[in-house]
């Protein structure tokens, strides 16, 4: 097959895969403590290959393909700690490509698990912040290419629509009592989805206003207050997916309105949480959103403002049985602080209780007034 007849193949099994994919569910949270604002949950974890990061995925392969980067039998290789991986190892195996993914030796075994079974290869390394070098030698040695989702993010997306998140969400909003939400709440991975909110509602002329969650062990939240883009840390995020120990480059921080910094165990509580009010498990990553969530609920109240607050589940706690779900390993890493638990529960059940978190931008000006 000619290289062209390769990548319109390529193409065309991405765009059928996505016409096979119906849209994801916009979950309304019954919130009573906090009247007037209604939270949405926009459920990421039914997409095929089972969280947001499939839609990240689809955007990496086809920008990759469309700019020659791929080429036919010649593997694909990511940095990632895990859900990133699992939606690109499904998208090689789509295509007929080798996949490998290199990630912390700390991801779960779980996420490994789910990696092989989409048919990619995990390549494991102790130092966290080695990724992306490692990363990088293994695709130029095996003569592939190295998708840099951190550096990619924001540009692979169709910012303007074409049926993105953020498109999706205020389709799906149109006949609710608030279409037009007060915040769109997500936490930092890559800083792409973030950016593609962000940049939607400019396009678009809304008042919606962005609210960025930061892990724990992450530099999004300080570069955020700073401007400095040389902030590093000597250790990886223990909320899988989220916060990074170095600014990357599709954070754009001129798009977000507000952070809030969690400590994460603050996020394991939330999750807790919220897998109980749902009947469901959810992932670490989602506590940190519901968090961040409840700081923008919590301003509205006290403003005396009503609308609506949009933010992602971003995959299934199932990935996270023998994880964030197990209290023993959570016990073993300092992830279970009964104090930040009961604070945690204490703030969501509508009480004003100072919560465990650190806000910049938007929230904490206006806390100030």
């Amino acid at each position: 097959m000619s290289e062209r007849r390769w990548l319109a193949d390529c193409v065309r099994r991405i765009e059928a895969d996505f016409q096979r994919s119906a849209d994801t569910h916009l979950i309304p949270l019954p919130w009573p403590e906090f009247p007037g604002v209604q939270l949405y949950l926009k459920d990421e974890s039914i997409h095929p290959s089972g969280s947001l990061k499939h839609r990240l995925a689809r955007s990496l392969f086809l920008y990759a393909l469309c700019n020659g980067w791929l080429r036919e039998g010649r593997p694909v290789v990511e940095s990632s700690s895990g859900s990133t991986a699992v939606s690109e190892a499904y998208f090689a195996r789509l295509l007929g490509l080798p996949f490998i993914a290199v990630m912390p030796a700390t991801v779960s075994e779980s996420k490994r698990a789910a990696i092989e079974f989409q048919g990619g290869r995990c390549h494991l390394v102790d130092d966290p912040t080695a990724v992306y070098a490692e990363a990088a030698r293994l695709a130029r040695e095996g003569g592939g290419h190295y998708l840099d989702q951190f550096t990619y993010a924001e540009r692979a997306t169709d910012w303007r629509g074409n049926n993105n998140i953020a498109e999706s969400i205020f389709s799906q909003l149109r006949r609710e009592p608030h279409p037009i939400p007060a915040w769109l709440v997500c936490s930092a991975g890559t800083g792409g989805t973030l950016a593609t909110l962000g940049r939607f509602v400019r396009y678009g002329g809304h008042v919606t206003r962005i609210c960025g969650g930061d892990a724990e062990f992450s530099v999004f939240f300080d570069h955020y207050l700073s401007g400095d883009a040389s902030l590093s840390l000597n250790c990886g995020s223990r909320i899988e997916g989220i916060g990074r120990p170095r600014v990357e480059a599709s954070f754009l921080p001129r798009v977000v309105d507000a952070m809030v910094k969690l400590p994460d165990a603050a996020s394991v509580a939330a999750m807790r949480w919220l897998s109980e009010r749902l009947g469901r498990t959810v992932g670490p990553s989602t506590g940190t959103n519901l968090l961040a969530s409840l700081a923008c609920a919590r301003q509205m109240r006290e403003r005396g403002e009503q609308g609506s607050i949009v933010t992602l589940l971003c995959d299934s706690g199932e990935r996270y049985r023998d994880s964030f779900h197990d209290a023993d390993w959570c016990a073993a890493r300092g992830l279970h602080d009964a104090e930040v638990a009961a604070a945690v529960n204490a703030a969501l059940a509508g009480a004003d209780a100072a919560p465990p978190w650190r806000l910049a931008g938007a929230l904490a000006a206006q806390q100030v007034r």
